[in-house]
């Protein structure tokens, strides 16, 4: 189709053609009269041809023709997003969403001029102002594909800002890439993609891979590759993505160049690999971006830590010019607290006075280690430019207040904290009863991930109620009266379900669970998800009976009951030895017992005739009859 002029097909806004499944049969679907976004009609724009195709549609160059009081005609060019069909009965739902997204885009920064919306051919087409170019057309057209970083820099600034804008409006974009990182008339960049992959959350598409509608895989989260299962996805995600473009501008390289979608997953989700980052950064952009690659994205920066960071380093503060080493790599990874939270996660929240606190659970904890404050109330904070700064702590009982390092206290609001595991007091079929709580204001509104939720689930305190921590090393397995659990889980022999060992947990309070007592051959999956609702925990305290106890003995490993078969064995043989050594004695004992006694007898009869021979011998000497 490129290089021709392909008319849009003349239908009306307001009552447009929508077709589902056969294009032979279009229907009528109902009429998007009071959207406030621009509507284009069809008629006003020819595509000219293709320019890029992605994971949500088609990107078209056409020719927009407008009527103004001044002039009678005007063409400019725009580029025309044409998304793929959706289902008729979600085109209502998706038309909406737009709405509310231009809604908010307006007077954001650094993002994409947004035009209007049009359907053409029954798909839903985003019309925005054309670019020239990309950040990564401009790599392409650069020596080994390298940016310098000093423009690395400027464009990071232009991007966190327009992020951190759709951020505050509650947007995530979810497919960041240098490709959809555009550049204006003055060398800016603005973002090209919008949110269209959040918008596209929970809507029905012709596939459903989820890959296909979450982003570009080597740009992918962890979490965003099976949000509801491994999520859910939040702002943090973008952090990801952002990072794996800064990497790529400064190295040339995508991240898992030369990769399948199902390799990346495997490295990303599975084997938790992360992206290398070139060596001799400024130490703080490197900081940053080491971040960004956490696994668990609670623990990674947020966009306005990227922003601050990166100004910073535009104006001096952190480079000087020396940062020329591109060949060697480093993994990321790093915990910046020995407290098992990074930095990141402990400057989320920060502590007033007023706020009641409590000493901070070690990560992945059950009980905290070291209660020094089992609850108190901030009574002064001292400012200070550290992160790690200090509050005074009033607790009953002591007459001074204590001064505790933030790092080390978890504020306390209704009697729920960040981290704790919650229940829903009314269930929901869609999802888990059981999640993780992530984030409470000080007004008592909440924000919580649970299995079967994209994206977290927000209410207020008075929902839940607290439920049963899990910890990693923990051995689970299914209640009993969970007869179809939402995971695949293995059995024992006999049927009974098997026990395993928490190895992971997810933010959403998914457990990764694997099993020990079970041996596994190559490449074959050793571990399994598990929802927190349906386990309950094993210990050899809850174990009624000695054989219950060896039952969960043989869980810790796969080789403790061929081990004990072959120590049973040992042992038997052992024990055969010996009875045989002993039986072997007593009969030894026995015969020479037998052969005294006959000695004795043969002495007793000689002596009365010293020439006497037995007869035998008298025979062979003297011959049979011989001469007395």
């Amino acid at each position: 189709m490129a290089g021709k002029v392909v008319d849009a097909l003349s239908v009306s806004f307001s009552e447009y053609d929508f077709i589902e499944g056969d294009d032979e049969q279009p229907r009528t679907v109902v009429s998007a009269s009071n959207l406030r976004i621009p509507r284009i009609e069809p008629s006003v724009l020819k595509l000219r041809h293709r320019i890029g195709r992605g994971p949500f549609g088609d990107v078209w160059l056409a020719t927009y023709h407008r009527s103004t009081n001044e002039y009678d005609h005007q063409y400019h060019e725009v580029a025309i997003k044409m998304l793929h069909p959706v289902k008729q009965d979600d085109m209502r739902t998706l038309l909406d969403k737009f709405d509310d997204l231009y809604s908010k885009c307006q007077g954001v920064n650094n993002i994409c001029y947004f035009q209007g919306i049009s359907i053409i051919g029954g798909k839903i087409c985003i019309v925005m102002k054309f670019y020239e170019g990309s950040i990564g057309d401009k790599m392409t057209r650069l020596k080994g594909g390298k940016l310098p970083l000093p423009n690395i820099l400027r464009y990071g600034i232009n991007l966190a800002q327009g992020i951190l804008e759709l951020h505050l409006q509650g947007i995530l974009v979810l497919n960041l890439k240098p490709f959809n990182f555009l550049l204006n008339e003055t060398d800016q960049a603005v973002l090209g993609d919008i949110g269209i992959p959040y918008l596209l959350l929970g809507i029905r598409l012709p596939s459903s891979d989820m890959t296909h509608r979450l982003g570009t895989p080597n740009y992918m989260a962890p979490e965003q590759w099976q949000p509801e299962i491994r999520g859910p996805i939040s702002f943090e995600t973008d952090l990801w993505g952002f990072a794996c473009s800064i990497v790529e501008m400064l190295t040339g390289i995508v991240p898992w160049h030369g990769k399948s979608a199902d390799e990346i997953y495997d490295l990303v989700v599975r084997k938790q690999e992360k992206p290398l980052i070139p060596s001799g950064l400024p130490p703080a952009v490197e900081k940053v971006l080491l971040g960004c690659f956490e696994y668990d994205f609670r623990s990674r920066p947020l966009m306005k830590d990227i922003l601050h960071v990166f100004k910073s380093s535009e104006n001096g503060g952190e480079d000087d010019g020396r940062w020329t080493d591109l060949g060697s790599t480093i993994v990321s990874g790093r915990k910046h607290s020995t407290t098992g939270y990074t930095e990141w996660f402990l400057s989320k929240d920060h502590l007033l006075v007023g706020d009641t606190v409590r000493s901070r659970k070690p990560s992945n904890s059950c009980k905290p280690e070291n209660m020094d404050v089992p609850e108190g109330n901030v009574v002064g904070v001292e400012y200070s430019t550290d992160r790690d700064g200090f509050v005074l702590v009033k607790i009953h009982g002591i007459h001074d207040p204590l001064r505790v390092s933030v790092s080390t206290l978890e504020r306390v609001t209704f009697g729920l904290a960040a981290g704790d595991w919650v229940r829903l007091k009314e269930e929901d079929k869609r999802h888990s009863p059981v999640g993780i709580l992530h984030y409470i204001d000080r007004d008592g509104n909440v924000a919580v991930g649970f299995i079967g939720l994209e994206t977290l689930w927000k209410g207020s305190s008075s929902q839940f109620q607290m439920a049963e921590t899990c910890c990693i090393g923990q051995f689970v397995k299914l209640k009993s009266n969970v007869l179809s659990p939402r995971f695949a889980w293995p059995r024992k022999r006999g049927g009974m379900w098997a026990t395993g060992k928490i190895c992971w947990i997810l933010p959403n309070g998914c457990l990764v669970v694997k099993f020990p007592g079970r041996l596994t051959f190559g490449e074959e999956l050793g571990d399994f998800l598990a929802d927190p609702a349906e386990v309950e925990v094993v210990s050899f305290k809850n174990c009624p009976g000695v054989v219950k106890k060896y039952q969960h003995l043989e869980d810790f490993h796969w080789a403790v009951r061929p081990l004990l078969i072959a120590l049973g064995l040992f042992t038997a043989m052992k024990m055969g030895s010996f009875v045989g050594k002993r039986i072997g004695r007593s009969k030894a004992k026995r015969q020479s017992s037998v052969i005294h006694n006959d000695v004795q007898h043969m002495d007793h009869a000689g002596s009365g005739n010293p020439a006497w021979l037995p007869p035998p011998v008298a025979n062979i000497l003297f011959g049979e009859g011989a001469a007395r």
